[in-house]
């Protein structure tokens, strides 16, 4: 089952009559590292949670290329703060294989299997939600990754991450794409960006101003908020 491509067309999210982003149109094909940037505001958030659906979409289409509930299921998020579970690392690692329908040992002997393609195999019997914030991350994306998603979503992975865990977590997530997965991830770190990016989606006031390939958009930007981003400046 293949659930890509996922295509926006003229999609919208309000609250409470406020429009937080659209109309957008948009295409995201089955291979590539799409990063999103943007000042504060803009909109990255929103737009990720519109596409795994976490924000209902007020107007327009957001289609796959299979029914959405076969859509979610081969698709996972990752919140800018772990969200973590009052169990043990490998319970924790295992509840998505269990919610379809693995049995408890199988489900523990996947994730002790693929606890070291994280760094987490020592801490396996830990108590999760007294992990340090780089570990927590990591959980998190083990915990999204067990399932082997067509697709993942990460909303600002590496905030508040010191150096060690940012290496060790884009590396985590070069080997996820290299070994199928789309990744959309929003990010502030420019430099970040320049490492992973293979195309950029760059929204200010809830729409998209540019979606082009990453060396065209750092080094040739179409527009003048692009423009200004790039450079360090307010984007106003």
């Amino acid at each position: 089952m293949v659930i890509l491509p996922l295509k926006m067309q003229g999609a919208t999210a309000h609250i409470r009559k406020k429009r937080l982003v659209g109309p957008v149109d948009i295409t995201i094909t089955a291979d590539g590292f799409t990063i999103i940037m943007g000042p504060n505001g803009a909109g990255k958030t929103t737009l990720l949670r519109l596409m795994h659906g976490l924000q209902r979409c007020s107007g327009g289409l957001v289609e796959w290329a299979v029914p959405h509930a076969k859509a979610r299921e081969k698709q996972a998020y990752v919140f800018q703060s772990p969200i973590m579970m009052r169990r043990r690392v490998v319970d924790s690692i295992a509840y998505p294989l269990r919610l379809r329908g693995l049995s408890a040992s199988a489900a523990r002997a996947t994730a002790r299997e693929s606890a070291g393609r994280f760094g987490l195999e020592k801490l396996l019997d830990s108590w999760a939600p007294m992990l340090s914030g780089g570990e927590k991350q990591k959980l998190s994306l083990a915990r999204a990754l067990v399932i082997e998603p067509d697709i993942l979503f990460l909303d600002e992975p590496c905030a508040n991450l010191d150096g060690r865990a940012i290496r060790e977590i884009e590396a985590i997530l070069r080997d996820a794409q290299a070994a199928g997965t789309r990744i959309v991830m929003s990010t502030h770190d420019m430099g970040q960006a320049r490492r992973l990016a293979q195309d950029v989606v760059f929204m200010y006031d809830g729409k998209i101003h540019e979606h082009t390939a990453a060396d065209a958009f750092f080094t040739s930007p179409t527009t003048k908020e692009a423009h200004a981003f790039i450079n360090g400046d307010i984007v106003e």
